[in-house]
């Protein structure tokens, strides 16, 4: 019987965050970004300014105010989904509020829902109850915290849950990645545990990959260093992440399946090994019918 791989290769979710700037073909380049990359689903954000931060922050916070400019408007999914759709990848956003939830329900394929909501039970149920598998990320929480929510989507009758370790610094220096919590995480819930970058750093996707098995990454995309949030510094480009995924394809693919035996690449050698009755090059049964090499 063949055993499976250590470790199953992670699925790849390109965030746009907020980068899209509101336009639909902008926003339409970043599926075909992250299809082109490699990645497995793309991911915007559904939010309300006025329903993400309390009015006494808006009225004294221009910064706040500004983030309006940001918002996906409701018109874009269905074109995005469908645009997904065509080109093979999966479509996620993250509900900000309550009614996003079932504001994109006939679109996505899962729901993410982002560190600084996990506290608020309401959307993890209503996430839950749609039927659909929901992806939720950890930055900032404390294990109870985790667990809490964990079970509260477990309760509301979620069955695809994947937890994501995530360290809500934008950028993350490396030294605070602390990729050793997914394992921590694996553990203390059962579930499926993958990492969200905010670190821009090759090397750290890929221990999160090979090292602690992380069965998802996340990542911020801009096209071409013009979104909003590029500015940052937590933004992969196109070009940069595109050679990492693929780097970590292939070498999960040399891992095989752990049964040690004779490879299809190999398999016409095996004739030409050393005959046991004299210790000479190949088998006896080849050298009767050998005809030699044409010149």
């Amino acid at each position: 019987m063949e055993r499976q791989p250590l470790f199953i290769a992670p699925v790849f979710i390109a965030e746009a965050s907020s980068n899209h700037g509101r336009d639909l073909d902008r926003a339409r380049a970043f599926v075909d970004a992250a299809a082109d990359a490699g990645c497995d689903a793309v991911k915007f954000q559904l939010f309300k300014i006025d329903r993400m931060f309390a009015p006494e922050i808006l009225a004294l916070s221009p910064k706040h105010r500004a983030r309006a400019e940001w918002e996906l408007p409701l018109d874009h999914l269905a074109p995005l989904a469908e645009h997904c759709s065509a080109r093979g990848i999966q479509f996620s956003c993250t509900p900000f509020y309550l009614e996003a939830v079932a504001e994109l329900a006939p679109f996505v394929d899962f729901y993410k829902v982002a560190s600084y909501e996990l506290l608020v039970t309401d959307l993890l149920r209503a996430c839950a109850e749609s039927g659909k598998p929901v992806v939720l990320s950890t930055g900032m929480a404390t294990v109870a915290e985790i667990s809490a929510a964990a079970a509260t989507l477990t309760d509301a009758g979620a069955s695809d849950i994947t937890l994501l370790h995530c360290v809500s610094a934008y950028p993350t220096p490396a030294a605070e990645a602390n990729l050793s919590a997914i394992a921590q995480l694996r553990d203390l819930t059962g579930l499926k545990v993958g990492w969200s970058d905010h670190t821009r750093r090759p090397a750290v996707i890929e221990r999160a990959v090979h090292r602690w098995g992380a069965s998802a990454v996340e990542f911020h995309l801009d096209l071409d260093g013009q979104g909003a949030e590029y500015a940052a510094g937590h933004c992969w480009l196109p070009q940069e992440i595109a050679p990492v995924i693929a780097r970590i394809r292939e070498s999960l693919a040399a891992d095989g399946s752990g049964f040690k035996g004779p490879q299809p690449s190999e398999l016409s050698d095996r004739d030409w090994r050393a005959d046991p009755a004299d210790g000479m090059r190949p088998l006896k049964h080849v050298r009767m019918t050998y005809k030699g090499e044409a010149a």
